[in-house]
């Protein structure tokens, strides 16, 4: 089963991500099948993908996260992790 979600890459305070298609059982940092998009948290408009491969995957049967749903949605407010 395939998955859409987010692919964690930067440095340890500073991370970006790409949006990219990859087996659900696999591993955060594993292989992946094809990289669609990126989002950067600390840019303004740090977010980007491309609407035909995510649609063309969509309808091979691959389920984005809920997370990609809402970056793609304009829901998706990063919360950066503050230790208690």
């Amino acid at each position: 089963m395939l998955k859409i979600r987010l692919y964690k890459i930067g440095k340890r305070n500073a991370p970006t991500y790409r949006i990219v298609v990859k087996e659900c059982k696999s591993k955060r940092g594993g292989k992946y099948v094809e990289s669609i998009g990126f989002y950067n948290p600390d840019i303004v408009n740090g977010f980007s993908y491309d609407k035909e491969k995510f649609n063309g995957w969509v309808k091979k049967g691959a389920k984005p996260t809920d997370a990609v749903i809402k970056m793609i949605q304009g829901k998706y407010e990063f919360k950066k992790y503050e230790p208690k």
